[in-house]
């Protein structure tokens, strides 16, 4: 039954603030329980993902592949009787329609499900209502699900810099790129706007990319970025920005020197959207970074209001989004127990080339107190040997010594998100090293070294 404040306003048993894919699933499923359920958006409803995230990331990956694949082809015997030619307009444009179609099929999932949409930036008032759009909404449970937003560094001339929402949107395509970052959205974007042809420099404050994925998975995705022209300036980081003369942006390094771009995206990292949401109006608390903390069952210090997603800032992807948003409604309004467990959660990184990992690094399970064998090759992959690329692949297991399990898989190298989504099923059910041997491998396939590596290293 609907929760009654005793106001004149609408009551639901669930307001879910946010339209991304925690808090569509969420809302989807509560309604199929028979919940009254309503959701509130102030953009599109899709959320990051669909609208400004993945979605179209992976798009523009596609499109920055086939100038590569372009060059490739010579070595299997195609002539092109003429130079390709690139339009960015009609790639955004093409863009923009795919990620409208996806927008309205959100919009008709919601619809069909019977959950009410309400346009607009939603605030709590207090722990049973939320108001948006000048309108109060009381309901038994809330549900925050409003994902995040870029983080960009507070220094000088900042505002001159673009973050990853805004390079979806840009007009003309920058043909000088300066990216701050090195992490997986920086990697990814440099992947794009060098395949599609544009001078492109990493900045990045560490001593290597991607922190936290395993080491040989990090050396790997550099040789690769640099063999495929990526410059990369490590151990510094973009001090200041200032426009140059004429056009562009002069983005000013931490040692002194300063490099000249048409466009500085700064792809620092994302924090949970956690800001006037009317928090305080109920007693919430947020962490370091603006995140929710919640218990196993989503819930918030406050009994009545709940959070799934990028706002609780755990294990910041999709699915796990999607996963988190369904076991809400299955618990609270079916009684079905489903706890989320966040271990072994299999990532990819579409950067150029691509990585896909599940488990742990081989440095976080020695940390961890295994003892640890590993297993790995590097080779080139088949599709280059014609092509005449030298960009190696490299596979690689992490065993337990003692009980013989597999406790991490990480590829790098052509289609290593795709084959990794069925070694996560192996790694989630604890097999074993021993029952990657007995499995025969596809041949002639990348993925078959895999269950065909036998000497550890």
């Amino acid at each position: 039954m609907a929760y009654n404040s005793g106001m004149n306003s609408p009551t639901y048993d669930l307001v879910v603030i946010g339209a991304g894919s925690g808090g569509v699933r969420a809302a989807r499923i509560a309604a199929s329980h028979g919940a009254r359920v309503a959701i509130c958006e102030e953009s599109r409803v899709g959320g990051t993902c669909v609208i400004r995230g993945c979605v179209p990331k992976k798009l523009l990956v596609y499109a920055s592949e086939f100038a590569g694949q372009f060059a490739d082809s010579a070595g299997f015997g195609w002539q092109l009787t003429e130079a390709p030619a690139f339009s960015w307009p009609d790639l955004i444009a093409a863009k923009d329609a795919e990620i409208d179609r996806l927008n309205a099929v959100y919009l008709r999932l919601l619809a069909d499900a019977g959950v009410e949409l309400f346009e607009g930036r939603a605030r709590l008032i207090d722990a049973h209502t939320v108001e948006v759009a000048g309108q109060r909404l009381s309901a038994e449970r809330i549900l925050i699900a409003v994902g995040g937003r870029p983080w960009r560094p507070e220094i000088p001339g900042s505002e001159l810099a673009i973050s990853s929402d805004e390079a979806f949107h840009l007009p003309i395509m920058p043909q000088r790129v300066v990216i701050q970052g090195g992490g997986y959205i920086a990697l990814e974007f440099a992947g794009i706007f060098n395949g599609l042809g544009a001078e492109v420099t990493l900045v990045y404050r560490g001593d290597r990319l991607l922190r936290g994925f395993d080491e040989d998975v990090r050396e790997a995705v550099e040789d690769g970025l640099r063999g495929r022209g990526v410059q990369m300036e490590l151990g510094v980081s973009v001090a200041a920005l200032q426009a140059a003369s004429g056009a562009g942006v002069v983005a000013e390094l931490s040692d002194g020197r300063a490099l000249t771009a048409d466009a500085v995206m700064m792809a620092t990292g994302r924090v949970p959207y956690t800001w006037d949401l009317g928090l305080e109006a109920v007693g919430l608390e947020v962490g370091e970074r603006g995140e929710l903390a919640v218990d196993d069952d989503h819930r918030t210090a406050v009994p009545s209001i709940f959070a799934v997603g990028d706002v609780t800032d755990r294990v910041n992807l999709t699915p796990v989004a999607l996963m988190e948003g369904h076991a809400f409604a299955d618990k609270q309004f079916a009684g079905l127990d489903r706890p989320m467990n966040h271990a072994n959660v299999p990532a990819a990184v579409f950067s150029q080339p691509p990585v896909g990992t599940v488990g742990l690094s081989e440095q976080a399970a020695r940390i961890a107190g295994h003892r640890v064998k590993v297993f790995k090759s590097r080779f080139t992959p088949m599709k280059y040997t014609l092509a005449g690329r030298a960009e190696k692949a490299l596979m690689k297991l992490v065993v337990d010594a003692d009980s013989d399990r597999v406790l991490g898989v990480h590829v790098v190298g052509p289609d290593a998100p795709e084959m990794l989504q069925g070694f996560a099923v192996a790694v989630r059910a604890g097999l074993t090293k021993a029952d990657f041997d007995r499995t025969v491998g596809i041949h002639p396939t990348a993925a078959e070294e895999l269950v065909t590596l036998r000497q550890p290293v």
